[in-house]
């Protein structure tokens, strides 16, 4: 089996073919006639019945953004850890 090369697709494309399924055409078909994976189809579906929108920022669960922020602060605060040791170092040696 040959590995696929990643597509993008705009958010007018994917609306389209969200549309065409909520408007009755099988899930199959559409996924054949427009020759997408089956997954990345579902992952439209589910977006645009959740958010109504495509962006990955905009259908993250408040679980994810907080995890998003708590790694932020983590490294932010390993950084100035980092800082103080460089300090503390310097310091010592005067």
């Amino acid at each position: 089996m040959t590995k696929r090369k990643r597509r993008t697709f705009s958010k007018t494309f994917k609306e389209q073919v969200v549309q065409l399924y909520l408007s009755g055409k099988p899930r199959a078909e559409v996924i054949k006639e427009y020759d997408l994976t089956a997954s990345a189809f579902d992952k439209w579906v589910r977006q645009h019945k959740e958010s109504g929108s495509f962006e990955e920022k905009d259908n993250r669960t408040p679980e994810q953004e907080e995890l998003i922020r708590l790694r932020k602060q983590n490294q932010q605060l390993a950084m100035e850890n980092d800082i103080l040791k460089q300090a503390a170092l310097i310091m010592g040696r005067k």
